[in-house]
């Protein structure tokens, strides 16, 4: 019996057991995931989980089940490529024939002193429960600093403004506008928004270090009674440890079958991957469905395509609260109440298809 073992259960880990379970595993394959949590996690919510706008239960989907998958609950502290085993603390390490890994992101702090010791993050579901609790313990009037105004920064400091009006939110940017990766169009349609709900947006900050309950920009104190950090991702540790080869931003480069170019048989899908986009959990459920593809191929024996199809990603959208958002749909900038629509409908689809 071979065994594949799926580290991580995030969007991509769940993409590859939805297309393979229950009807698609070859009889000689069995799966085994690993997670520290026991339920898929809808990471693209752990904004409004932060900010108390929505429960725990909410951001949580059951993992399947079958005969022939096991579900092993444990930190991940290594993978050992050349005896094919994933190392767990405390516990004795899984061997595998095949390996999936998309273990996602951590913060990255641009080695600005005291960012990782004295900032609130929305990285994972313990850490997103740990500033919940930093937030809405606040007293009214407290000053709230949110560190990134690129996606997840935007929509943090929009769901927190709506779950605390009574709190001073500031949004510090490097740019000259937020969302830079976004048209000019919607950056300033969310500024607007900003302004008309009085979150005061930073612009050109540069976060020279951290302390306790102080922010410092451009080396000027600012005192805050809570500090959220959305600035910046890399892939997860266990991934920046791996001797393989990796392009500038620590992501593992890939062959066009997704596998690195040293092992058929070890496979990186979503944050951890060199890709020609941005991480997303749309691009690592697109990657999860070609990686299907080629296992299937690989385990009949099959010859391998010559060339993968591209990825195609269908937009972007981001929330403004409950009652707005933004986004590109079909290369079209949208904005307003049928943006925040269209993403409540893709969740709710999510949720229901998996669930």
């Amino acid at each position: 019996m071979k065994n594949l073992v799926i580290l991580g259960g995030g969007y991509g880990g769940m993409r590859v057991l939805a297309r393979l379970l229950p009807n698609h595993l070859p009889e000689d394959v069995s799966i085994t995931l690993i997670d520290r949590v026991p339920y898929h996690c809808l990471k693209t919510e752990y904004y409004a989980l932060a900010a108390g706008t929505i429960s725990d239960q909410h951001v949580r989907v059951a993992y399947p089940e079958h005969p022939r998958l096991t579900i092993k609950y444990g930190e991940i502290t290594g993978v050992d490529i050349e005896n094919r085993q994933v190392q767990l603390q405390g516990e004795n390490s899984v061997s595998y024939d095949d390996l999936i890994i998309g273990l996602g992101c951590e913060d990255k702090y641009h080695n600005v002193p005291g960012a990782d010791v004295y900032t609130y993050s929305i990285q994972t579901i313990e850490k997103s429960r740990a500033t919940y609790q930093a937030l809405n313990n606040l007293t009214p009037g407290s000053v709230v600093a949110i560190v990134g105004a690129g996606l997840s920064g935007v929509e943090i400091a929009s769901e927190l403004h709506e779950s605390r009006p009574d709190l001073n939110i500031k949004l510090f940017d490097r740019g000259s506008h937020i969302l830079s990766a976004f048209p000019e169009r919607l950056s300033k349609y969310v500024e607007n928004w900003f302004g008309s709900h009085s979150v005061e947006i930073v612009s050109h900050s540069n976060i020279t270090r951290v302390e306790e309950n102080t922010l410092f920009n451009h080396d000027e104190p600012i005192s805050c009674d809570a500090i959220v950090w959305t600035a910046g991702i890399q892939p997860n540790k266990v991934v920046r440890e791996m001797k393989v080869e990796k392009d500038s931003q620590g992501r593992v480069v890939l062959t066009k079958h997704h596998n690195i170019p040293t092992d058929e048989h070890l496979y990186v899908v979503g944050d951890c991957a060199s890709l020609p986009h941005a991480p997303s959990a749309q691009l690592a459920e697109g990657q999860a469905e070609q990686i299907v593809q080629i296992l299937l191929k690989r385990w009949k024996g099959e010859e391998l395509p010559e060339e993968m199809p591209t990825i195609k990603l269908k937009g972007v959208l981001g929330s403004l609260g409950k009652k707005h958002g933004f986004g590109v749909v079909a290369e079209r900038p949208i904005t307003g109440r049928v943006a925040r629509m269209i993403k409540s409908g893709i969740l709710w689809m999510y949720k229901n298809h998996r669930g």
